[in-house]
């Protein structure tokens, strides 16, 4: 297995243990990342409310920088897999969009057919790699441990740019919970919005979403969040002691991102994997 990778901003910048820890877990599960070092930021949802034709064009132009490797891309970054998916589709199925988004990008030399698929490691680690593989592979079990699934918004919505799994009831990301041994949390809070960016401009309204979820998760029982999201992480973690005086009780609640909980599975540790760089400490399992 091979892919063009795309580990997004975040997780090269704010939450760089993320990126270490999908590189050491890829290595392990002997998946080939060919990193698009020269890719642009998605711009997230922000940059396609500003100006649409931008985002498409910087979009495209990574979507043709994979097919040019003749390689499907890998993303770590729920976000990121999102907008990138969503432009994958408008311009695939919209000759005139092709047209203009391959027009804007022309002096880079690139031009985009349409056959590349963006996927997230949560999904190619269950449709391209395969839970039974990855099983055998998953050597340090999880057992009991309670661990509570975090979706975050974009690698759910616009479901029909998407093409896996329900975004109302999705299921993948409880799969692979499963798969480490760990016990799966049920909460509603799992598909809701962790409160990012809203926390860049209205910070009381984002910590009351992030404390909302992180406290549904906690009183059902869980030892500890994952997220496929980097900016999903950033909040619950990064922002989770503000959210305990928001609340005004503790939380408490560790968060790890897909890689890292694969990564335990592993059998890696907690420092190689970069846990111990998280705001909230997780105890040695």
């Amino acid at each position: 297995m091979r892919y063009a990778f795309y580990p997004g901003c975040s997780a090269l910048g704010t939450s760089p243990e993320l990126y270490k820890s999908t590189i050491k877990v890829a290595k392990a599960l002997d998946i080939q990342l060919d990193e698009m070092t020269d890719a642009s930021c998605c711009g997230t949802s922000a940059l396609k409310n500003l100006d649409p034709s931008l985002a498409d064009a910087i979009n495209t132009r990574t979507l043709a920088m994979a097919e040019q490797k003749g390689l499907d891309i890998l993303t770590i970054c729920g976000t990121c897999q999102g907008v990138l998916a969503h432009v994958n589709k408008r311009v695939s199925n919209d000759t005139e969009h092709l047209l203009n988004a391959n027009r804007a990008i022309a002096d880079s030399g690139l031009q985009y057919s349409g056959t590349v698929k963006v996927k997230h490691l949560l999904w190619a680690l269950i449709a391209d790699y395969g839970v039974d593989k990855l099983k055998e592979k998953l050597h340090h079990q999880l057992r009991g441990i309670k661990i509570a699934p975090f979706y975050g918004c974009h690698i759910l919505r616009l479901s029909a740019d998407l093409g896996f799994d329900d975004p109302e009831n999705p299921t993948s990301l409880e799969t692979l919970i499963e798969a480490t041994g760990a016990d799966v949390v049920r909460y509603k809070s799992r598909i809701k919005c962790c409160g990012f960016p809203v926390v860049l401009t209205d910070e009381p309204a984002a910590l009351t979403m992030t404390s909302a979820a992180l406290l549904d998760a906690k009183n059902n029982g869980a030892d500890l969040v994952v997220t496929p999201c980097p900016l999903c992480h950033i909040n619950l973690d990064s922002y989770q002691r503000q959210a305990e005086k928001h609340a005004g009780q503790e939380i408490n609640l560790p968060v790890l991102h897909l890689s890292q909980m694969i990564g335990l599975a592993l059998g890696m540790g907690a420092k190689e994997l970069g846990i111990h760089q998280h705001f909230v400490p997780m105890p040695s399992i």
